[in-house]
């Protein structure tokens, strides 16, 4: 089964991170997997050792440290007009990401068309954030009890550049941190970008439970094999 290796600390990546072992000689695919606020870079690993052995499964940590020794990749805060983000702080995490994901491709030889981001909470929007702005990086992204920030809306890409990208918003019924409301928002921007996705509700509240990680590993392994297959729609130069 897999498990996470040692802390890779390296100048030649922009964030920190675990792989998880076995790796494989020539991945398949690349699945990189963000916490949430307050956790680790361990909070997804059961989810991400439940892929493929043929998956590269890439768990980076949160560069800042939020309300004391919490991990996380920005500051937010929540208040009557909903969440507050320090958008240069939001901004930087992007950014990195963005570079993390290009240097993690050219170091194992993945292609962004077998390239997928997911997260919870703070790290599903965090996905989104790069997805929307940076399709060209990914071919997919998955976003658990998460939202799409609507500061990110000057910086979203072209309704063309999404042609290849599939999503999967998650979400608890009962979430009091991000209501549902959210959920509901970004499948209504998704379709406005014409964004391929899907929309799963649980019974559940601000949290990743076993029933949501099963959808994230079921979304990813149908969309991978849609990932191997031409798409009418798109053509060789896309």
């Amino acid at each position: 089964m897999k498990q996470s290796g040692t802390l890779i600390h390296d100048a030649a990546y922009a964030l920190a991170f675990h792989a998880l072992e076995p790796r494989p000689e020539q991945p398949r695919a690349l699945l990189i997997l963000l916490h949430g606020v307050g956790g680790d870079e361990h909070q997804l690993e059961p989810l991400g050792a439940a892929t493929a052995e043929d998956v590269l499964v890439v768990l980076p940590r949160g560069p800042r440290s939020i309300s004391g020794d919490r991990l996380g990749w920005f500051r937010e805060g929540l208040s009557e007009d909903g969440p507050q983000i320090v958008e240069d702080e939001a901004e930087d995490a992007r950014l990195k990401l963005v570079e993390f994901i290009s240097q993690l491709q050219q170091r194992f030889g993945v292609p962004p068309s077998h390239t997928v981001a997911a997260g919870f909470s703070q790290g599903g929007i965090l996905s989104a954030s790069v997805a929307l702005t940076e399709p060209s990086c990914l071919a997919g992204f998955g976003m658990v009890g998460g939202r799409l920030m609507p500061e990110l809306e000057p910086q979203v890409a072209s309704v063309d550049s999404f042609r290849h990208l599939d999503a999967l918003v998650v979400h608890g019924r009962n979430d009091e941190t991000l209501p549902l409301q959210w959920a509901e928002r970004a499948e209504a921007w998704l379709m406005r970008l014409g964004v391929a996705h899907e929309l799963r509700l649980h019974d559940a509240g601000h949290e990743l439970t076993p029933a949501m990680e099963w959808d994230v590993l079921d979304w990813f392994s149908a969309a991978d094999k849609r990932w191997n297959q031409p798409r009418e729609d798109v053509g060789p130069d896309s």
